[in-house]
């Protein structure tokens, strides 16, 4: 905690939080806010695709001559002002328009993936804060009990039982329970550095309930497939935009003509005007491979979107394993903690009765605490796959 205070500042002192004020906090990590960026851009790009290009404005002179400059003595000199304006293809400029109101639409979509990401994280990192405090709870317990079984054991040296080997195995287990609290403390300060990066500080808020949240079955549920349909939609108004290639650019031009009168002419103004457009002569060269270009992106954003919907029905399988899987070791350990606590009440039944030893309890009473500690490591587990198959879903 110390370190983490020196390398972050205040903003990594523990604060008691709701996990609703975190999750506030965490929709302003900087990755999301930039993605939000990222996807306005684009929305505007989109507005400025269907807008026409700046006219251009031209001034200048035809025929002036440049031995006896005049404006007035040989007939062709005039002034001139024109105006051209541009009119790229309807279909091509609503296209790219399209394409960039897709992409944007698909950076919302990567950006809502990561904040699901970030989120089941953060459930993840809050339940192994509460893991390590637990165990930590139980390793202090176990050196309490260690204590007490140190005594018992001298107790038996003293009435003349050869027990002294047990001294060195007491100690050789409180060694083990030290290092246990040492990586423990290892674990914490990791844990909050990736709270910190998360949410800016190091919040003492208790883990929410991680339930699982059921798949219907159908592959656009999970963020990543939609980011790939989003991909698709793309890739179709890229064809859109190569397809209106072929379509004419069309151009008006107008221009406006003024002759000075001269010794043996009149002065006179004229207007000439033209009209413009685009011929796609060069199709072969042009053309023909940009659409075959745009139909392979099509093709590639489909096999990218079959590749999402594969591999994320995969990671969800493999989440909801390892949920069975620790939900199952929580159910063996706790049937192993009955099978000691039965053990304990035979063992203190022949210690009441004269005949057996109290070191036997105790070491049934530290197995139960080791049990649970191995529970609490189960349930972060099962946690940390309960958040994250619902990270891999669309849930809002």
């Amino acid at each position: 905690m110390i370190w983490a205070a020196l390398a972050f500042g205040s903003q990594g002192a523990a604060m008691a939080q709701s996990f609703h004020d975190l999750e506030v906090r965490l929709a302003d990590h900087p990755s999301l806010t930039a993605l939000s960026y990222q996807a306005d851009a684009s929305r505007q790009r989109g507005l400025a695709a269907t807008a026409l290009p700046d006219p251009v404005v031209s001034l200048g002179i035809n025929n002036f001559p440049i031995f006896d400059p005049s404006f007035s003595d040989f007939l062709p000199t005039n002034k001139a002002v024109g105006v051209r304006q541009e009119f790229p293809n309807l279909a091509g400029r609503n296209a790219r328009s399209g394409e960039a109101r897709a992409m944007a639409e698909q950076t919302d979509r990567v950006r809502a993936a990561q904040l699901a990401a970030l989120r089941g994280e953060l459930i993840a990192l809050l339940h192994e804060k509460g893991r390590i405090a637990r165990q930590r709870e139980f390793a202090e317990a176990r050196n309490a009990k260690y204590d007490e079984l140190t005594d018992v054991v001298e107790a038996e040296i003293d009435a003349g039982r050869p027990a002294v080997f047990r001294l060195a195995e007491i100690e050789a287990e409180r060694a083990g329970v030290s290092r246990v609290i040492v990586d423990l403390d290892r674990q914490q300060a990791e844990i909050d550095a990736r709270l910190i990066d998360l949410v800016g500080l190091v919040p003492e808020t208790p883990a929410p309930i991680a339930a699982p949240v059921d798949w219907s079955g159908d592959a656009l549920d999970f963020h990543a497939v939609r980011v790939a349909d989003a991909g698709i939609r793309v890739a179709d108004y890229l064809v859109d935009g190569a397809k209106a290639d072929w379509r004419p650019n069309w151009g008006a031009q107008l221009t406006y003509q003024q002759r000075e009168s001269g010794a043996n002419f009149a002065g006179d103004d004229w207007v000439s005007g033209m009209v413009t457009f685009s011929v796609p002569l060069w199709a072969e060269r042009s053309q023909k491979p940009r659409l075959r270009a745009a139909k392979s992106d099509r093709a590639s954003a489909e096999m990218r979107y079959q590749a999402a919907a594969r591999s994320a029905a995969a990671r969800y399988a493999a989440e909801a394993a390892a949920w069975h899987s620790a939900r199952d070791n929580i159910t063996v350990l706790h049937r192993n903690i009955t099978a000691v606590e039965d053990e304990i009440s035979s063992q203190l039944t022949l210690y009441e009765s004269g005949v057996g030893d109290y070191a036997p309890i105790i070491d049934g009473e530290i197995a139960i605490l080791k049990l649970h500690a191995e529970i609490e490591a189960e349930k972060a587990r099962e946690a940390a796959a309960i958040s994250r198959m619902n990270a891999l879903l669309v849930t809002q």
